[in-house]
């Protein structure tokens, strides 16, 4: 790889760490607005809920234009207008405000997954489950790096802060992504290519299969990702009380766990990504199940075994996209990837927030989740195995 196509990657996965960042900075500032405007915490985590759904809906029309425009000018646009739009949310002085600037940054962020992957993987074959791995790593690192840093500047410098030191962060980072990659031939148009070589059949059920994983997986990812500040709040008083102490352990728990898209990465380029995505999902089901009940330590770790599985699972669903898809047309599969999941993942929100509602406790939510997490399996199964594959003519 060339020295300009690696300084374009490393923008790349610091565009994915950013995009999660943003995401996933109001589920830790609300902890401390809701002390700040004396509002119930199922009251206000609602306010976020245009921004999960823009996450989604914006996938769509960012595909098509970064397949008919420019998929290096659409990153720009992205750097540069999550940036604005976090720091304008840190101007924000209404809760509609609050919803009106969250749901501009979710705008925003639904560039990066149909169009930042889809430069990624251009012409990328041998080491496609490394790529989508070590990608899936940066992203994780911005989940986590979201609940520290929101927590630190909400606790040391105000809520307001949390939103607007990575809004300018981010500015600076694409202006930057702008004179690196502005001469680079890669990404910038998408190239033509032969489509993948299997019958109609099994493609539709190959595709049928990825929006039933990315549906439920989205919803699991975004509920537990999104609630996890919360309920480290009620289930850890024997370890922190301060909103930075739960920033802390939840990043921790996300920078352990990232480490599964490395070895699933690594799975996928070795193993047949069946008996992966199998596994991966099965073990899902008890985990969730039990970090409904932990407490303190045990939770901890529950949570940190837990992440390492909802986790893993991303780069499997993303490699099957580059797989089975034509280049021309892969930003706009990645966005109907997206807009699935994004769009299942924002029911979490309403969701998180009547179950805390109607049971003052976050317990319901996960045994919600790990009755969904059969339907995971259930897909999985159902995947065309290996002789399945070898069959197809070449």
């Amino acid at each position: 790889m060339d020295p300009q196509r690696n300084q374009l990657v490393f923008y790349l996965n610091a565009g994915h760490l950013l995009d999660h960042l943003f995401m996933l900075i109001f589920p830790t500032v609300v902890l401390a607005l809701s002390q700040e405007w004396n509002r119930p915490y199922s009251e206000l985590l609602p306010l976020s809920m245009g921004a999960f759904i823009a996450f989604g809906a914006g996938s769509i029309p960012a595909g098509w234009l970064a397949d008919h425009w420019s998929r290096f000018g659409m990153m720009v646009v992205f750097f540069i207008g999550i940036g604005a739009a976090s720091i304008l949310t840190g101007f924000a002085q209404s809760p509609w405000q609050i919803a009106a600037c969250l749901t501009l940054i979710g705008l925003f962020a639904a560039i990066y997954h149909p169009v930042g992957i889809a430069m990624l993987v251009a012409n990328e074959t041998k080491r496609l489950g490394r790529t989508l791995g070590v990608n899936g790593v940066w992203g994780n690192f911005g989940v986590a790096f979201a609940a520290l840093i929101a927590g630190a500047l909400a606790q040391w410098f105000g809520w307001r802060t949390a939103f607007i030191v990575p809004g300018i962060l981010s500015i600076g980072v694409g202006i930057a992504f702008y004179f690196a990659g502005k001469h680079v031939t890669v990404g910038k148009t998408a190239a033509k290519g032969p489509g993948p070589k299997l019958p109609v059949a099994m493609l539709a059920r190959i595709f049928v299969i990825i929006a039933i994983t990315t549906s439920i997986g989205g919803l699991i990812f975004n509920a537990t990702t999104v609630s996890m500040p919360k309920l480290f709040d009620e289930r850890l008083n024997a370890l922190t009380n301060t909103t930075l102490g739960i920033g802390v352990l939840v990043c921790i728990v996300y920078m352990i766990a990232a480490m599964a898209q490395l070895l699933v990465g690594r799975l996928i380029d070795s193993q047949h990504i069946k008996n992966v995505f199998v596994a991966v999902t099965a073990l899902q089901i008890p985990l969730l199940l039990l970090a409904g009940v932990s407490q303190d330590v045990i939770m901890l770790i529950v949570a940190v075994a837990m992440m390492f599985f909802v986790f893993g699972q991303i780069p499997i669903n993303d490699a099957m996209i580059a797989r089975y898809t034509a280049d021309e047309w892969r930003a706009r599969a990645y966005a109907v990837r997206y807009v699935v999941s994004f769009s299942a993942s924002t029911l979490a929100v309403p969701l998180i927030a009547w179950v805390h509602a109607r049971y003052g406790d976050l317990q319901p939510l996960y045994v919600v989740l790990g009755v969904l997490a059969l339907g995971l399996v259930g897909a999985a199964l159902a995947f065309p195995g290996e002789r399945a594959f070898k069959t197809q003519p070449a």
